[in-house]
């Protein structure tokens, strides 16, 4: 035999799954918890589920996910199924963009690595199917933790979450696979807003502290439903880890129905553009008081500023043609427009209708836009980029418009 050949593979030699990672123990109304922390994208963190299933007996297994996540995760045809006039209608497509913008980061990494997105979210539910043992969902929906965020902090908080949206579209930097292991020091919503995160207590609050009272109060709500449950493995992204434990461990429960409402929308924002735009109108009304022809240069300023800046805002969106053109003409029309029907409503519309998505494109949207361009390429995707971008120029437009018509007034 020949002594110089490596030895075989042994238990001994074989890596633990679970060696190093991030796991805690803690007992709650006679039930223990064992939370298992992870990264979303990570093969080590997918091994670490299966192990700690095979090895541990568990009566429920409880997921860092809502409704909608785990149904879009269980059938990834979901998407096919949008509605994407009810979205626009609804004054959704602002929210639903970025969604699909935090998708497309965490898509990009998983791809670089050749891994599901949250693969080890997946693996604990296929886990619990096979077991028979029933899948808590416990996180809360994505879409009431974005508009509780971005309505609870301030302008540069606000300024903050549109640069970790946008920077995350085009950060392009190939990301090692042991800084993957890093992300289990922080949060998927966290990780592409962490620089800002750091600096605003208010906005860590809203993505990540709400969210740890919310799942420990959703786990307490899911264990008095099945008094026969004594031990539950909770997979959680683990910079919940920490809070999680701390909620289970300490007070009374958080108030889910508090934690799950959407603050009311500032005032203020619709009073200024609203005080903004009657100022415009008056001083236009004014200077054809004065003057006939200073009043029509005013006019022509506000019809060719907030027209052409919501058209050239469409253009960078390749719209349709007819698509610019009805930017072009919502734009100016602010003060009679019925509310909610934002410009870049309008011309959302009209792209929808005009260049009506097919089912391919729902169906691969998620996969076109792990790629910024294509958000120009996805017919979804670029409905939805007219929507906003159309939106942003106008807005450009009726600030810049409003400007000039005052300095020429005084």
């Amino acid at each position: 035999m020949d002594s110089s050949a490596p030895p075989s593979p042994t238990a001994a030699t074989v890596a633990d799954p679970l060696a190093d990672q991030p796991i805690e123990r803690v007992s709650r109304d006679g039930i223990e918890y064992v939370l298992l922390g992870t990264a979303h994208v990570s093969r080590a963190s997918v091994a670490a589920v299966e192990a700690l299933l095979a090895r541990e007996t568990f009566d429920a297994v409880a997921v860092e996910l809502c409704e909608n996540r785990a149904r879009a995760m269980r059938d990834p045809a979901a998407f096919a199924q949008m509605d994407l006039f009810q979205v626009i209608r609804q004054g959704k497509a602002g929210m639903v963009a970025a969604s699909l913008a935090l998708s497309a980061f965490q898509r990009r990494l998983a791809e670089q690595f050749g891994i599901e997105p949250g693969a080890e979210m997946k693996a604990a539910m296929q886990g619990a199917d096979q077991r028979g043992l029933p899948t808590w969902l416990v996180d809360r929906d994505v879409g009431v933790t974005l508009k509780r965020t971005w309505r609870s902090v301030g302008f540069k908080d606000r300024l903050g979450i549109l640069a970790g949206l946008v920077g995350g579209l085009f950060e392009r930097d190939g990301i090692a696979e042991g800084d993957i292991e890093k992300l289990k020091q922080g949060d998927l919503l966290e990780g592409a807003f962490r620089e800002f995160a750091e600096e605003s207590q208010s906005l860590y609050t809203a993505l990540i502290g709400e969210r740890d009272a919310y799942m420990a109060a959703r786990l307490r709500e899911e264990a008095a439903r099945a008094p026969t449950v004594r031990r539950v493995l909770v997979v959680l992204g683990a910079g919940h880890l920490a809070g999680l434990r701390r909620h289970l461990a300490e007070g009374e429960a958080a108030d889910l129905a508090a934690l799950s409402a959407v603050p009311p929308a500032a005032r203020w924002p619709k009073w200024l553009a609203l005080g903004l735009v009657l100022a415009i109108f008056a001083a236009i009304a004014v200077m054809f008081r004065r003057d006939a022809s200073l009043g029509a240069a005013a006019l022509r300023d506000w019809i060719l500023f907030t027209g052409g800046l919501s058209a050239l805002a469409a253009i960078l969106a390749r719209a349709h043609p007819l698509s610019v053109l009805t930017a072009f003409v919502a734009g100016p029309l602010k003060p009679i427009r019925p509310p909610g029907l934002s410009s870049g409503v309008c011309a959302a519309l009209a792209e929808a209708w005009l260049r009506k998505p097919r089912i391919a494109d729902f169906e691969r949207l998620r996969d076109d836009l792990v790629d910024w361009r294509g958000w120009w390429r996805n017919r979804v995707a670029q409905t939805l980029l007219v929507f906003v971008l159309v939106n942003l120029g106008t807005i450009a437009g009726e600030y810049i418009a409003g400007f000039r018509i005052l300095k020429a007034l005084f």
